[in-house]
């Protein structure tokens, strides 16, 4: 296929839509607001559905009612807008419907800014909502990876019956980069397939066929059930849905933990450092949950390895899961800017140059 030059936004809706995707709830915000745009144009062409909602919550409610039949479903906001998803999310969660949820983030809290932040990692990965759920979180990188994630995205979402969350940032959104774009999908909801959807029921038929979506249990008992089958769905995407790269980590003495748009900050500061003869690596978490704890504290635990710097543009929030990873094994240090300041090539080489001085 030839490359094409996209921006993110665009190619990203672009890529749900190939997915299989026929229905987009939203709301318009920057940095994201060229989705629903594009959305509203493709979606007609393809015999979907494009519905800009009076607000990102009814939006996110939309979303329930057409996961609730088994189609295919698609939101996006920026960070205030999926702050106000989040009771839908969880509501989604619970009734256990698979959608794709992007979240383009920007500078906070409150309405903060309208650049690029990775401030939303808590409210993605620990849960924003009420009770005890997740949502498999995916952080791209760079555009092409945002597309090819999305070619499969919808399929775990249906295979876990749980919703799908886009980590991504106002850089990706907003640049252009040579992309090359997947097939379309010829994707139509099979009832056989997906018992568990509204897809229609009468009188005279089996009511063991009759679906119910459904969050809410009054009996305790049958909610610590219906949480006891959740947990375990979430443990099997733990142990087959874990994502991540490394670069350079073979003989690493400083390894570089970062994720999104500040991984690639993060992979040219590694090349400058090697230049300067200082032996630096990267982890870079794709998923972001589940969170490859494992895998970071088999590259810690390399012999060599003498302290983890973690840099993100947040106060640190990623730095917890960094930590967990390591247990106390090696030194983790932390480098970042809160709101929408990205942090620098020289900045991270002049923080790794402090640590191996000791200071």
């Amino acid at each position: 296929m030839a490359l094409t030059l996209m921006k993110g936004s665009e190619a990203i809706a672009e890529a749900a839509i190939r997915a299989g995707a026929r229905f987009f709830f939203g709301y318009p915000i920057t940095p994201q607001t060229e989705i629903p745009e594009y959305m509203s144009a493709r979606m007609p062409e393809v015999g979907g559905c494009f519905l800009q909602a009076e607000s990102e919550v009814a939006a996110i409610n939309m979303v329930y009612g057409a996961a609730g039949t088994g189609a295919r479903v698609i939101t996006s906001s920026s960070s205030p807008g999926v702050s106000l998803k989040q009771e839908g999310i969880s509501y989604i969660a619970g009734a256990q419907l698979p959608c794709v949820i992007l979240n383009v983030m920007r500078g906070g809290p409150g309405l903060g800014s309208i650049q690029a932040s990775q401030g939303d990692y808590f409210q993605g990965v620990k849960g924003g909502g009420n009770g005890d759920y997740h949502l498999l979180t995916y952080a791209p990188a760079s555009i092409q990876e945002a597309i090819n994630i999305m070619t499969f995205a919808f399929d775990k979402a249906e295979q876990y019956r749980m919703p799908v969350l886009f980590l991504a940032d106002g850089i990706i959104a907003q640049m252009m980069e040579p992309v090359e774009m997947p097939e379309m999908v010829d994707y139509k909801v099979d009832p056989e397939k997906k018992p568990w959807a509204a897809t229609g029921w009468k009188p005279g038929d089996d009511p063991a066929k009759r679906a119910v979506i459904n969050s809410l249990f009054i009996n305790t008992e049958d909610l610590t059930v219906h949480n006891d089958h959740l947990q375990a769905i979430y443990a099997e995407a733990r142990k087959n849905e874990q994502m991540w790269e490394e670069y350079k980590l073979e003989d690493a003495e400083y390894i570089i933990t970062a994720f999104g748009t500040v991984s690639r900050i993060a992979r040219s500061a590694v090349d400058e450092l090697r230049e300067m003869g200082i032996k630096a690596g990267l982890f870079r978490p794709i998923t972001v949950w589940p969170f490859p704890y494992e895998h970071l504290k088999a590259a810690a635990d390399r012999e060599g390895v003498k302290a983890l710097l973690d840099v993100e543009a947040n106060e640190g929030q990623m730095l917890e899961d960094v930590k967990l990873a390591v247990n106390g094994a090696k030194h983790v240090d932390f480098f970042g800017h809160c709101g929408s300041l990205m942090p620098t090539t020289e900045e991270i080489k002049a923080k790794i140059l402090e640590m191996k001085e000791g200071k």
